[in-house]
């Protein structure tokens, strides 16, 4: 064998090691990547999980409204790729407790059961004013003595929360909008940032979040602003009486 020959030999070996080397670098990355998506969305393999939101009270029968519907199809994705099973359930059906499995509760506050009841077992410093008597204060959140408005099309307010109570140690993740678009950009948001989220808070951490759409007339979910972190004023019971204002 000559010198040549014994030289390009070398060389594809040396190639094919490389090659290898680099697939299972590559492999072992995503493998580390997807463990820590999963943890962070309490989705281990084979894990069971539900997505609880609430009827369309526009039509006559049960149906989901549309930008709940396409919020939850981001989340079925995420779903998928963790390899875990999701189930859609109204959020007037009677459940187990939280925390044995992971948890997606989207929708607006003042309609959805199970979403106001975690709000209010959860997140005791946020205040959601349903019932007003002035229109222009309904659906207004008031955390830590600031109200936020909703300006329709406008400027419209939204919580992302993941929170973990219960005897298990599954998350609960919670959208809470003053509009059904706002719920869409909130998911979007979590699905988009869930790394950044994940480095920040830990994969078992908690946190809520204050986020805004931003003319959604024109952008619908996609202009999103981080309004703040709201983790400690909304964990912590609200006043009886709450000095609100209007949000800058």
């Amino acid at each position: 064998m000559t010198d040549t020959v014994q030289d390009l030999v070398a060389g594809a070996a040396a190639l094919i090691v490389g090659l290898a080397l680099g697939w299972a670098v590559h492999i072992a990355v995503v493998r580390r990547k997807l463990r820590r998506e999963q943890a962070f969305f309490g989705l281990p393999q084979g894990a069971e999980c539900v997505l609880v939101t609430h009827r369309d009270s526009t039509s006559a029968q049960w149906s989901i409204p549309r930008h709940d519907a396409l919020a939850l199809l981001g989340l079925a994705a995420v779903v998928e790729n963790c390899g875990a099973h999701a189930e859609v359930a109204p959020h007037d059906t009677g459940l187990q407790g939280f925390g044995a499995r992971t948890e997606f509760c989207v929708g607006d506050p003042t309609a959805h059961r199970r979403l106001a009841s975690h709000l209010a077992n959860l997140l005791p410093g946020v205040t959601v004013h349903a019932n007003s008597e002035n229109p222009v204060e309904r659906g207004t959140f008031t955390i830590g003595g600031t109200a936020y408005r909703v300006e329709p099309g406008a400027a419209e307010y939204v919580l992302l929360a993941r929170l973990t109570a219960g005897e298990g140690d599954r998350p609960v993740f919670l959208a809470a909008g003053q509009r059904p678009v706002t719920h869409r950009a909130a998911v979007r948001h979590l699905v988009r940032n869930r790394a950044r989220l994940a480095r920040k808070h830990g994969a078992d951490g908690t946190f809520c979040l204050l986020l805004k759409v931003v003319n959604s007339q024109a952008y619908g979910p996609d202009v999103v602003e981080l309004v703040a972190d709201v983790t400690r004023a909304a964990s912590t019971p609200a006043p009886a009486e709450p000095k609100g204002h209007r949000a800058a």
